[in-house]
């Protein structure tokens, strides 16, 4: 499925604002299938070490306290050029250079709260999505 998965989190702070529903509906509008999803929450441990590429930057520790405080949304979206698109549909890290119309234009708080993660590669969007979910759980 290389080229058609990429995988998304819908973070702390969108789903704190109630953002879930707005988010899925932009993801679906944008013609994205979801092929596994839960809410669920991130450990401290879970946070570190989903992140670890990052650990030497010196935004990791306010990463993995963020993304473990309060509940997410996972899921693995199908489409073709999913991790390109999934990119554009998100927007800019930073909401104040997104375009208008992106997810995190509409609904990220800063950069540091900036509602969704999306995968950058497909090799990631492979490792992420197994990360959250058993074979079983992605349809």
């Amino acid at each position: 499925m290389s080229g058609k998965i990429t995988f998304t989190m819908i973070k702390p702070d969108a789903v704190a604002d109630g953002h879930i529903g707005a988010i899925l509906g932009k993801i679906a509008e944008a013609g994205f299938a979801i092929r596994a999803m839960k809410l669920t929450q991130l450990t401290k441990a879970d946070a570190q070490k989903f992140y670890e590429v990052h650990a030497e930057r010196p935004f990791y520790g306010e990463l993995v306290d963020f993304m473990s405080s309060g509940p997410i949304v996972a899921a693995i979206l199908e489409k073709e050029n999913a991790v390109e698109d999934f990119r554009k549909l998100i927007g800019a890290t930073n909401p104040a250079e997104a375009e208008e119309g992106t997810i995190r234009k509409m609904f990220a708080r800063s950069i540091g709260e900036n509602a969704v993660h999306g995968s950058d590669s497909d090799e990631n969007a492979k490792i992420e999505g197994d990360f959250h979910f058993a074979g079983r759980e992605v349809f």
